[in-house]
């Protein structure tokens, strides 16, 4: 018991010294030196002089003796940090959300230079938008852009590519095609790429809003397809699926993950979806209003209970997966993605 008394009071005191060192250098703020200093001076009394502590102990009936008041020190003590980490966390969201908001209100001047630039030329009346994020997808994404339909039923399409602080000049290869380019400051993920380019949409009006992404993989050619169920009112949003339709080779451990997630999202949702982790989406713009929307990587899930959340009616069509014909993928490693887009599908359906 001494020696564990000696080793406690001994942290405290390294834990006073570091919270002191750190302020004094403005790392650490002055409440945060004064949380630190309340509970370093809490062990150091505990280490030190214990009996302060009886009238706590004999408050909730912890005898000394068998090692009773031992286990109430462990108690107390696992509650402050449990009380230390909510509020750490709830510190880490709200940065979280306040450097979310701030990259895209950045990243949507970056479209009012864009209208200024384009002035009359933007399409009016009844549209289509096209959103591809990309991140160093030079090589890919022209080609893209140039396969994305002009027009369907009636319906002009805009393609928007939302360069996600790309370091290889996408932002210039997209526009040279005939997107309407949107950037992100710093690189945020997928996820909140797609956020920024539904803001752009609805700023265009858009009746419906595609996703598709910038690498080559989806056929442009198919949106049509795509598109039929929401604009003859049949959807609210239409999922393109590779296992209803065709893809080409893949890892055996990434053709197993699609089989798992889309077993793990229909028994969550209550309804069959073959390919959750699909990027090739059409949805009616006026529903995304109500989606709330906050993954930056991981968002295909996100976007489909979201949607099953707010009863849309979502639909499913085949489609075809491409190899990638250049660049390298930005996915982590199969095990990695399998864990994140899990934790993801995860934290939407407890929200």
């Amino acid at each position: 018991m001494l020696a564990l008394r000696i080793l406690g009071a001994a942290f405290a005191l390294v834990l006073l010294a570091v919270s002191f060192i750190r302020y004094r250098r403005r790392a650490v703020s002055r409440l945060n030196l004064i949380i630190s200093w309340g509970v370093g001076l809490g062990i150091l009394v505990l280490s030190v002089a214990p009996i302060v502590f009886n009238p706590l102990f004999n408050l909730f009936d912890f005898q000394s003796g068998g090692g009773r008041r031992l286990i109430a020190t462990a108690l107390f003590g696992l509650l402050v940090v449990f009380v230390l980490l909510v509020r750490n966390m709830s510190y880490t969201d709200q940065n979280e959300r306040s450097i979310r908001l701030l990259v895209e209100a950045l990243a949507l001047q970056t479209f009012e230079n864009e209208t200024r630039r384009l002035g009359e030329r933007l399409p009016t009346g009844p549209s289509i938008v096209t959103i591809s994020p990309a991140y160093n997808e030079a090589e890919n994404v022209a080609a893209v852009i140039h396969a994305i339909p002009e027009e369907i039923d009636g319906y002009s399409v805009i393609p928007i590519v939302v360069d996600d602080a790309s370091e290889d000049g996408t932002g210039d290869v997209a526009r040279g095609a005939g997107a309407i380019v949107v950037r992100n400051p710093i690189r945020r993920g997928g996820g909140l790429a797609l956020r920024v380019g539904y803001e752009v949409a609805a700023k265009l009006n858009a009746d419906v809003v595609v996703s598709i992404d910038a690498d080559g993989q989806h056929v442009p050619e198919e949106m049509p397809v795509l598109v039929k169920p929401v604009l003859d009112g049949e959807a609210d949003m239409v999922n393109g699926s590779r296992l209803l339709g065709e893809f080409e080779s893949e890892s055996v451990v990434r053709h197993i993950g699609v089989h798992f997630f889309s077993w793990m999202v229909s028994i969550m949702t209550g309804q069959r979806i073959t390919d959750p982790s699909s990027g090739y989406r059409a949805t009616r713009a006026d529903i995304l209003k109500k989606f709330v929307l906050t993954q930056d990587q991981f968002w295909t899930s996100e976007l489909l209970i979201e949607g099953l959340r707010h009863r849309s009616h979502i639909v499913e069509v085949p489609i075809t997966i491409r190899a990638r014909t250049g660049g390298e993928s930005k996915k982590p490693a199969a095990v990695k993605y399998g864990w994140r887009f899990s934790k993801a599908i995860v934290q939407t359906w407890l929200r």
